[in-house]
């Protein structure tokens, strides 16, 4: 089991942001706690981070027992106007737990230690989060890297929810299929200051789901360049506004950040067979507007046809791609 260095572990939590697309500023650096500026859409805090690995409980112990150990501080701190979250890392999954900083505030004892199960940490793996009650009635949550925005976002909300029977037992459920639950039964479950949190949660963890298919099934490639680099975004092809939109694979495409804002723009798109084509009135008005530098280089680097998934299912479905270029004026 790998043990990775302050430094590293740091690194692995930078990282976990911006993979959902988050963006992450450093306040401070070489520091433990150390505090980031995260943000993304309208969304904007500051986060100070404590941060261990997570290992097994050790001989004797339930082999489903993992935890960290804190080092380095007799009692930990929660100022006011920044968020501060306690977290461990599993490199062996690549996953992180957090816990609530709420319930560690007193002067810590010898050696001490929060918990968190094995099955939990392997259930982010698969969907994105996962809770996990303690004996005391604290909630540890399990997070996959690319849901580590959204979890920051609601921290106090989802650890709230979770010491509430009704609430966890709804957060137990979104964590295995947020398809499974509905707003209506948030609606009826979810205290009333939790509710956005909770609906905003079950989306997150949806488009997240969605992203990853697409991106796994077009290897992490933009279908109209071919770049990678973690640049790449699962992208609806019938917008998630339109009625008849669904999250399968086959209504979906992986496009670079650039791509991907010119699909949505209408500068380019792809036919029921594929072929690639470029907007060519929408061209000879950024040349007429003094604003085509760049599209010489951008129309040499689009590929004739997108590339398509191996898998005849998980490629575009010529009934959306029709759809949606009616919808975008094509």
């Amino acid at each position: 089991m790998a043990r990775l260095n302050k430094p590293d572990l740091v690194a692995r939590f930078v990282e976990a942001p911006k993979i959902g697309g988050w963006g992450v500023l450093f306040l401070s650096k070489d520091e433990h706690p150390a505090t980031f500026q995260i943000f993304k859409e309208g969304s904007n805090f500051a986060v100070r981070v404590y941060i261990w690995n997570i290992s097994h409980g050790g001989k004797g112990r339930n082999p489903d027992e993992f935890r960290i150990q804190v080092t380095g501080f007799d009692q930990l701190t929660n100022p006011a106007g920044v968020k501060t979250v306690i977290l461990g890392w599993w490199d062996d999954a690549e996953v992180f737990a957090g816990w609530d900083i709420r319930q560690h505030l007193a002067p810590l004892g010898a050696s001490p230690s929060m918990q968190i199960s094995r099955a939990t940490l392997q259930d982010a793996l698969l969907n994105g989060f996962a809770p996990y009650r303690n004996a005391k009635g604290e909630t540890a949550i399990a997070i996959r890297p690319d849901f580590m925005g959204t979890y920051l976002r609601f921290l106090d909300d989802l650890h709230d929810s979770g010491t509430v029977p009704a609430e966890a037992a709804l957060l137990e459920k979104l964590s295995a299929d947020p398809d499974d639950v509905d707003e209506a039964e948030i609606d009826a479950a979810v205290a009333a200051a939790r509710k956005h949190a909770i609906v905003t949660t079950r989306k997150a963890l949806r488009a997240l789901d969605f992203s990853k298919r697409i991106l796994g099934a077009y290897g992490h490639r933009c279908a109209m360049c071919g770049t990678q680099l973690r640049l790449v975004d699962g992208a609806h092809i019938l917008p998630v506004a339109h009625a008849d939109s669904t999250d399968e694979t086959s209504n979906g495409v992986a496009l670079c950040a650039i791509h991907h804002r010119a699909y949505d723009r209408g500068l380019v798109t792809f036919k029921p067979d594929y072929s690639i084509v470029l907007n060519e009135v929408m061209a000879s008005k950024l040349k007429k507007d003094d604003r085509s530098e760049g599209l010489k280089s951008f129309r040499a680097g689009l590929r004739p046809v997108i590339h398509i998934p191996p898998d005849k299912k998980d490629r575009p479905s010529k009934k959306f791609v029709a759809s949606a270029n009616s919808l975008r004026g094509w």
